[in-house]
């Protein structure tokens, strides 16, 4: 196993200590587990909380900040956090105008947001829920019951962040979230396996020449195995398989995401392809992402996540953001 640990059972809390020293902006409190913007709570805004299992960054705590997430809970590697970590961060950043909960579709997820949910509105703080479930690759997965959440996560958490940061109310600001999630569509495409610290080796069996369609972030199976393809035949398969579910009328947002080892260059050549597919389907693009953002470790490969922008959704992601991942207009 070669990687730039100590050894497996502190990475995470090496990684937050890490995270603490490079950005002031943040207050990370690394035995709790949990990462809240300094400023808050900030007097009548709607706080957003997300998180999930480590290893995805810089999903969720990278996108920690002003325009985006109030504070985010990473959990052991591809492992939810507890709702303990949730409740403690809802309590750190609610200002009395609600919390608005920012789940993946991931079954652990799921269950450990419900239950602190329960667990806050007992402490008096008012919590909303949106299911982020964007994944067209598959309909049930080894971690979910129903599509899986991936690249759209970022777009819910920008762009209902934005509107958080408006001032508007919490029923306004899970409305938008909702509308984004159901406005967006992902496919992900395996070339190579991650490995887990704790298992030093492989996550799945991908054989030498082939590549795995419509994988999940943690290595779950995809639609099918198929022998290595072009960038522009991989472009195709992601872009028709997203647009045999969305049918966009409006342009688009577009993020091309590397799962954690695919370098830019081969990323922008991909992209250049997914702009060309996207043009002759007859989809226009209005903003583009190209990079690490939703990742698996140091799996190869790539994801390609649309979503349908009317003049509002536009409006909002282009709002300032202030994150160690995400950052313009300030």
């Amino acid at each position: 196993m070669r990687m730039l640990i100590n050894v497996p059972e502190t990475v995470v809390a090496d990684a937050l200590r890490g995270m603490a020293a490079a950005h002031p902006g943040l207050t990370v409190d690394v035995e709790n587990r949990v990462i809240v913007r300094r400023d808050a709570p900030v007097a009548g805004k709607v706080a957003l909380v997300s998180g999930g299992g480590s290893g995805h960054e810089p999903l969720h705590g990278g996108f920690v900040g002003p325009g985006m997430l109030s504070a985010a809970c990473p959990g052991e590697v591809f492992t939810s956090p507890v709702p303990d970590q949730m409740v403690r961060a809802a309590a750190a950043v609610d200002s009395g105008a609600g919390v608005l909960f920012v789940v993946k579709n991931y079954t652990g997820d799921v269950l450990n947001f419900d239950m602190a949910a329960e667990l806050a509105e007992d402490e008096g703080i008012q919590v909303a829920k949106v299911l982020v479930d964007d994944d067209v690759a598959v309909s049930d997965s080894l971690y979910t019951a129903g599509r899986r959440g991936t690249g759209a996560t970022l777009f819910v958490e920008k762009i209902a962040g934005a509107a958080a940061e408006e001032g508007q109310p919490l029923e306004r600001v899970e409305a938008v979230a909702r509308r984004v999630n159901g406005s967006s569509r992902s496919f992900g495409v395996a070339l190579g396996a991650c490995t887990t610290p704790a298992k030093g080796s492989p996550t799945f069996d991908l054989p030498a020449g082939e590549l795995e369609l419509g994988i999940g972030i943690h290595g779950e199976p995809g639609r099918e195995r198929r022998p290595m393809m072009t960038a522009g035949e991989i472009a195709e398969a992601a872009v028709d398989a997203i647009l045999a579910d969305l049918r966009p009328n409006n342009p688009v947002l577009l993020l091309v995401n590397g799962m954690g080892a695919t370098p830019l260059l081969e990323l922008y050549g991909f992209h250049a392809e997914v702009q060309r597919v996207l043009a002759e389907r007859g989809v226009a693009v209005a903003r583009v992402l190209v990079g690490n953002y939703v990742t698996s470790l140091d799996m190869a490969g790539a994801s390609v996540t649309l979503c349908e922008a009317d003049e509002e959704l536009l409006r909002l992601w282009d709002a300032p953001v202030s994150t160690p991942a995400l950052r313009w207009g300030m």
